[in-house]
């Protein structure tokens, strides 16, 4: 830790803003601190610790006490410490409660204590946290060290300069594990300690769940077979070894009662085969003799169809010599439907040529020809008739446009005059508003900053209540969830106290036991008075699962409650609503003008180019109209000769007719209609060919066939799929017939001399069931055998397994205790020390080697510091304690048996040599700046001039150490000075002095 430059405003006896800037002082690395008594030297380490930890090593509780006396009620007070820790830059404010005009009516108020910490990056300052809690919780995280611990490495204050020296070992403890962080050895303590207790739990279960087995075991045997061994009870007093060897004989009693209850079931099993056999035999002829009647009654619905399928034989061969004549007699029927339809369309076709105009002797192949003619000649006038509207409408369009170009050259002519003068007058508007915009963005950013600071304000304001009902809530979490935790613990205590009487509780008479399998329950343990069910046990480990998710939630909602309050209090830069409103609304009305006028600028040089581009349109489009009425005026002279061309070949070609379009349609139907006469005639003539050809077709193949005339023929034609119905029918029939015959014949020979009587199957199928119930007896019984064999087998091997874990559990449980106790400071430790307090101790005498090179150089070789590890006395902590080696005497004594001077002495080497052993630690604290606070008076000039050589050695590696002292021989030694003077006017002031300029 460094620090770079100190603040201090309206504090202690300061009241106007006094620096004191610690990097000076690089190329020095000592300074002196001087000034007479009571100008404030002091002060400054106190600046530095208020800073800090809001806190002064003189004294607690007193903040009202550090504004300075001097200052008037509208004074500020405020320290600013600028530091750096590893590789961050920090700056933190802070302004103790003092009391100021109220700024609203008269009298005084209170101003609350405030705090600012900002970070640099980026190149510029960046908030972290606002509020005294909010900076000392991300302080303590950046520091690492508390105001305490601060002031023993270093800020060596009054009072409080030989605190680590003569501090007692539990105090030394905490600093040192701070500094070195060591918290972690006394986790591993913890956790070594939590495995013990953890492998102790596993070994009293181990030996609880073999002494189970063992003893279910014993009453197992006792159930199966009272008369063969000793129960439990009774081997009690007995050693294990007895009892274990009487479950194995137990065992191979059970395996023989397992033999003998096999041969059993295997006769039972024979028995039932032959009763199931002959009952199979006699119903396998009961069912020869039934399916015998069923054939017999078959072969006589069959024969009853026969002269049905003989009637369909005769349909089906009638049928097939039809289908030869088919095609035949299908031609005739369609050459004399086309012969007639061919017929029926000539008549309409000539019907149609009389009505539209054609005589009935004309030649028509020669009439279609000359209409052919005379509707080319009619097409090309048809398409001058339909051009002459559109050649009239563009003639009259001509016309008007001439006109309306007329009109526009005269408008243009007055808009050329006119947009010189309206530029003119816009360009010095223009120049007026833009001078008014200029301060648009200026003001935008102040509006946007003040604004900022307002909303986080009101947001401080609305987030501190939240922040500090989730700390409430966080910490009744908390609580609920330890209580929840402890209920679980002492749950589980009661349920393993009472755990074989919650399974005696289960037990039904006639149901077999959830552990040995026995319907009989000859013994149940009784329940205790407070037994613990399965549902308890849940019900509560879910209320604590429920109170830990509770709490987890709580804090995770504290948390964020807590950074979103010290981010807004830093973005609001520490200021209220009511200071930023006044600000904000004055911004926003002159932002508000700038904007308006930016807006006016922007509109009014658009409408500055857009005369400019309107008086350059207008005088091209005066030109362009000029040239179009002169090519309007030769476009209407060319069209209104081509109106006159079209209007004489449209006369020409109509002829009696209303138009064109009309004598050419009347032409094309008239064309039409002859061509369909034509086409009539000549399929009447090719129809009548085919009809004459299919009906002698016919006749010449009814001769060869077995009908006498078309209509018989036309009854005995058959479809496809009735062919195939008929060709099925009778195929299936002969088949069913033929298969019944066979069966039946089979049936008759195979059912003689069978027949069986009902009494007889009754008889064998009770026979059967009563074999039946006999094996399923037989396998009840070998399979209760085996179970009782198994589970009596598999108990003895638990228990054996069991036992053997619990020897190996017994001994890993040993190694384990033994470590943890030695770990915590337990025997076999006779040193009573735990493992973070013998790497302190290590690290102690490292400290206390690095302080006796300067302790012996500053005593003249009197004095040394010696760690001891001695055992202190009322249980107090040991292994750090610190001894003082006198060379006069030869003894070591207390640290509290030296003098002032030397007690001086002792606590500044052991300060020096604290830090150099926590700066070459890797990942420790660098210590870049110490201070001592007076002490140097009680030294004779040879001291002091030791004590001097001392701090000066102190510059390598670029620390840097500020003395506070009076002593005139030191103000002579040390040019780099902060020299506090007290004013006439009553506050001090600060000046401060480097060697280049002395």
């Amino acid at each position: 830790m460094k620090l770079h430059l100190l603040e201090l405003t309206g504090f202690g006896p300061f009241r106007q803003t006094q620096r004191v800037d610690f990097d000076a002082f690089d190329r020095d690395g000592v300074f002196l601190i001087s000034g007479r008594t009571g100008a404030g030297k002091s002060s400054i380490l106190d600046g530095v610790s208020f800073a800090l930890y809001g806190t002064v090593p003189r004294y607690e509780g007193g903040e009202r006490r550090l504004r300075s006396d001097h200052s008037v009620p509208g004074d500020p007070s405020e320290v600013r410490l600028t530091f750096t820790v590893g590789d961050t830059r920090w700056r933190v404010t802070r302004a103790p409660e003092y009391d100021r005009p109220a700024k609203r009516g008269g009298g005084l108020t209170t101003e609350p204590a405030r705090a600012e910490l900002e970070e640099f990056t980026g190149g510029a300052w960046v908030g972290r946290a606002a509020g005294p809690r909010d900076v000392g919780l991300a302080l303590g995280e950046a520091l690492g060290l508390g105001a305490q611990q601060f002031q023993q490495v270093i800020l060596l204050a009054q009072n409080k300069f030989s605190r680590f020296l003569l501090a007692p070992g539990e105090e030394r403890q905490t600093l040192l594990r701070t500094l070195f962080g060591t918290r972690r050895f006394e986790q591993y303590r913890d956790d070594l300690d939590q495995r013990r207790r953890d492998a102790q739990k596993r070994l009293d279960t181990a030996a609880e769940h073999a002494r189970t087995l063992l003893e279910l075991a014993e009453s197992l045997v006792a159930d199966e077979a009272p008369g063969e061994g000793a129960s439990g009870s009774e081997n009690a007093a007995g050693d294990l070894a007895a009892r274990r060897d009487a479950i194995l004989a137990a065992v191979g009693r059970a395996e023989y009662r397992v033999e003998q209850a096999a041969t059993a079931r295997e006769r039972a099993e024979e028995e039932s085969r032959r009763a199931v056999a002959d009952h199979a035999a006699l119903a396998e002829r009961a069912r020869l003799l039934r399916e015998r009647t069923a054939a017999r009654e078959r072969l006589a619905q069959l024969e009853a169809r026969a002269p049905h399928i003989a009637d369909q034989r005769r349909v089906l061969d009638g049928a097939r010599a039809a289908e030869g004549l088919r095609a035949s007699l299908d031609a005739v029927d369609r050459t004399s439907a086309d012969l007639a339809s061919a017929d029926a369309e000539n008549a309409r076709a000539l019907t149609a040529w009389t009505e539209a105009g054609g005589g009935p002797g004309d030649d028509l192949a020669t009439r279609v020809d000359e209409i052919t003619t005379d509707l080319g000649r009619w097409t090309d006038a048809a398409a001058h008739e339909r051009a002459l509207g559109g050649l009239r409408a563009r003639f009259a369009e001509g016309a008007a446009a001439a006109s309306a170009t007329e009109d526009l050259i005269g408008a243009l002519a007055e808009r050329v005059a006119d947009i010189p003068l309206r530029r003119a007058d816009l360009g010095a508007r223009l120049t007026d508003v833009r001078a008014v915009a200029a301060r648009l963005e200026g003001l935008r950013a102040d509006a946007a900053r003040l604004e900022a600071q307002r909303d986080a304000a009101r947001l401080a304001a609305r987030l501190a209540p939240a922040a500090a009902d989730a700390e409430r809530t966080y910490l009744a979490a908390s609580a609920a969830a330890a209580a929840a935790g402890a209920a679980v613990t002492d749950l589980l205590q009661r349920r393993l106290a009472g755990f074989a009487g919650e399974l005696a509780a289960a037990l039904r008479d006639g149901e077999p036991c959830a552990v040995c399998g026995s319907p009989a329950h000859p013994h149940p343990a009784a329940p205790g008075p407070d037994a613990v069910t399965e549902d308890d046990l849940a019900h509560a480990e879910q209320a604590r699962d429920a109170a830990d998710a509770v709490a987890g939630e709580a804090a995770a909602t504290a948390r964020r409650s807590r950074d979103l309050l010290a981010a807004a209090r830093a973005d609001a830069a520490g200021a209220d609503v009511e200071e930023l409103e006044p600000l904000l609304d004055a911004a926003r009305t002159a932002l508000a003008a700038a904007e308006e006028a930016a807006r006016l600028a922007d509109r009014l040089a658009r409408e500055a180019d857009d005369l400019d581009e309107a008086a350059a349109d207008a005088q091209a489009a005066h030109t362009a109209a000029l040239a179009r009425r002169l090519t309007e005026r030769e476009g209407q002279a060319a069209l209104g000769a081509e109106v006159a061309r079209a209007e004489a070949s449209v006369a020409d070609a109509r002829g009696d007719h209303a138009s064109v379009a009309d004598r050419i349609a009347a032409g094309e139907a008239l064309r039409s209609a002859g061509r369909a006469v034509i086409a009539a005639r000549a399929a009447v003539d090719e129809r009548g060919r085919a009809a004459t050809a299919a009906s002698a077709d016919l006749d010449a193949r009814l001769g060869a066939s077995p009908f006498g005339g078309m209509d018989e023929a036309r009854a005995a034609v058959r479809s496809a799929p009735e062919l195939a119905a008929l060709e099925d029918e009778i195929a299936t029939y002969a088949a069913d017939l033929a298969a019944t015959r066979e069966r039946l014949l089979e049936l008759e020979l195979a059912a003689v001399g069978a027949d069986v009587t009902a009494d007889e199957l009754r008889a064998a199928q009770a026979r059967v069931d009563s074999a039946d119930e006999l094996r399923a007896a037989a396998i009840g019984a070998e399979r209760d055998a085996q179970n009782a064999a198994r589970r009596l087998r598999d108990l003895s091997e638990q228990s054996d397994a069991a036992y053997a874990g619990v020897a190996e559990t017994a001994a890993a449980t040993r190694a384990v205790t033994r470590l943890a106790d030695t770990v915590a400071g337990r025997a076999p430790n006779t040193m009573k020390m735990d493992l973070e307090t013998f790497v302190l101790a290590a690290e102690l005498e490292e400290i206390v080697a690095a302080a006796n090179v300067r302790l012996g150089e500053m005593s003249a070789g009197r004095y040394t510091l010696h760690h001891t590890d001695a055992r202190a006395a009322r249980g107090r902590a040991s292994g750090l304690g610190i001894e003082v080696l006198d060379a006069h005497t030869g003894r070591s004594r207390s640290p509290q048996s030296l003098s002032g001077g030397e007690t001086f002495l002792a606590s500044l080497a052991l300060a020096l040599g604290l830090g150099e052993v926590v700066t070459a630690r890797a990942g420790g604290i660098r210590l870049d700046t110490l201070f001592v606070d007076e002490g140097f008076g009680s030294l004779d000039p040879e001291t002091l001039d030791l004590a001097m050589r001392t701090l000066d050695e102190l510059r390598v590696g670029g620390r840097t150490v500020g003395v506070i002292s009076h002593v005139e021989a030191m103000k002579e030694q040390l040019p780099a000075q902060v020299v506090v003077e007290a004013t006439a006017q009553g506050p001090s002031v600060i000046r401060q002095e480097t060697s280049a300029l002395a």
